[in-house]
């Protein structure tokens, strides 16, 4: 697991006992390809200026690819960098949103390696059109020995947004392979969720202000 993704999980303890619940709470805005309702998010997704993507809490590691998290980390980072509306940064702590990625097995029971080699480079400057991202990625500190295991029921690729500092996901996207570069259709639906809710935002203050202007 990388030293973002471990940071962050000591400061939610509560995401993997609250998961159950978690669920319910989030019902509404999960979005999916079979579910067309259209559900806005909160205003401050869309008013926020900065994300850091880390892999989910508790994600093990596919057995016949040990780096699928950390490549679905890698294919999220660099399609919110093309997208260009956030700040991509390193360290969940100073980020307004926290992006969290698991990617999905495509078996409904796959055997799994709890603890995978996730070291990346110690630094990274990536540049897309006009966006720069210049940070450090720490090397893992734990030297658990991989465990294997066995996940079921997770087969498609998850995408969650968190506020920063908070628990309870406000956006979830789960699908088949949305994740996947160069695609990365998880980000794609997540950008549609966002530019939805900002102009329902506008169209709210427009009407505020007629109502203002008619009033006698």
């Amino acid at each position: 697991m990388s030293e973002r993704s471990s940071t962050w999980l000591i400061r939610n303890r509560g995401v993997a006992l609250a998961a159950a619940t978690v669920t319910l709470l989030v019902a509404s805005v999960s979005a999916s390809p079979k579910n067309k309702k259209t559900v806005l998010l909160p205003d401050f997704v869309w008013q926020a200026k900065s994300v850091a993507v880390v892999i989910l809490p508790g994600s093990p590691e596919p057995a016949d690819d040990p780096l699928a998290n950390h490549k679905a980390q890698e294919n999220v980072e660099r399609a919110f960098l093309k997208w260009g509306r956030f700040r991509v940064e390193q360290e969940p702590s100073v980020a307004d949103l926290v992006i969290g990625v698991k990617k999905g097995t495509g078996k409904v029971a796959n055997p799994t390696i709890g603890h995978g080699p996730m070291d990346s480079p110690p630094g990274t400057v990536e540049a897309t059109d006009d966006t720069i991202r210049v940070g450090v990625k720490g090397r893992g500190t734990d030297d658990t020995k991989p465990a294997p295991g066995v996940e079921v029921g997770a087969a498609d690729d998850t995408i969650e947004v968190f506020q920063s500092g908070s628990n309870a996901p406000v956006w979830r996207y789960i699908a088949k392979d949305s994740l996947k570069a160069p695609g990365v259709i998880a980000v794609g639906k997540f950008r549609e969720a966002v530019e939805e809710a900002e102009e329902a935002a506008k169209q709210r203050q427009q009407s505020k202000q007629a109502g203002k202007t008619t009033t006698p």
